[in-house]
């Protein structure tokens, strides 16, 4: 399989792309990414040098590789951080290029847009864009528990609130949703579920709460789930793999006290997760 992926990307450390490629390419997968940023390091250390790029030159690189006669061998476009709509648009046209050449293809969208404790953290204009043009444009979509609410403008904590918001996302057009970092009523303090929806049924996994705060794990499980996806087409079994293995990455980092994300050391939890956990449809 080949998947198109256009996120930013960091020299040091793992976020966007650095977070997103390895983990497809470990499970075996070609990886075609394309850099809407080239930063040294990411944000959340304060300070930072690079370069970040327009619209224009993300579709001239998309452009090369259609000149090169091989869209249409492109299974799926993943996308993640929008650093402006001008970068969004880009993504969405270079999901309709995909498109033209492969009708099959899937456009698999990460709505990064904020989280709970740091609220909207992108640029004014982008959740717009992302719940008007990009969402609509998605097969699949991998919001976390405030990037859902918001996209579905609803405040949520029972699990029927939550899958009612589910499907006032997927009345936008995706017809799957990952909804990670979940917290509801009944979800335990120390312990994270995520939720995959698809055809009217939900599927729940809930996995340990760890002490750990890094980046990248969101772009990591995005395109992790995206691969089984692809693989099975079935949201529980994608569920499933995702979690075990992102749980056995974070699991690592924990242990080691890491700022960054252990994507190298710990990648045999992509291929075999030294934890798995129930998945219950609900």
């Amino acid at each position: 399989m080949n998947v198109l992926s256009i996120q930013s990307h960091v020299a040091y450390g793992h976020a966007g792309n650095a977070s997103a490629v390895f983990p497809l390419q470990r499970l075996g997968i070609e990886v075609w990414p394309v850099h809407t940023v080239q930063f040294s390091n990411h944000t959340g250390y304060g300070a930072w040098r690079g370069r970040v790029f327009d619209g224009p030159a993300v579709e001239e690189i998309v452009q090369g590789i259609a000149e090169r006669g091989v869209l249409g061998s492109c299974d799926a476009v993943l996308s993640g951080y929008l650093g402006s709509a001008d970068i969004g648009s880009a993504v969405v046209r270079s999901v309709a290029a995909v498109r033209a050449a492969n009708p099959g293809a899937v456009y698999c969208c990460d709505p990064v847009i904020g989280d709970v404790g740091r609220g909207i953290f992108v640029r004014p204009g982008i959740p717009e864009f992302i719940r008007e043009v990009a969402v609509p444009a998605a097969d699949v979509v991998t919001p976390n528990h405030f990037e859902l609410d918001l996209l579905a403008g609803a405040t949520t904590r029972t699990l029927d609130e939550v899958t009612a918001a589910v499907a006032a996302v997927q009345a936008l057009g995706p017809r799957v949703v990952l909804t990670t970092s979940l917290i509801a009523d009944d979800t335990p303090d120390d312990a994270v579920d995520l939720l995959a929806s698809e055809g009217g049924r939900h599927w729940q996994v809930r996995t340990p709460r760890l002490d750990v705060s890094v980046n990248g794990a969101g772009d990591a499980v995005a395109a992790l789930f995206l691969a089984h996806w692809l693989e099975t087409r079935s949201a529980a079994t994608a569920l499933g793999r995702a979690a075990a293995s992102v749980y056995g990455l974070l699991a690592r980092t924990a242990e080691a006290g890491s700022r960054e994300i252990l994507l190298v050391a710990a990648q045999d939890e992509f291929v075999t997760p030294s934890r798995t956990f129930e998945v219950t449809e609900v």
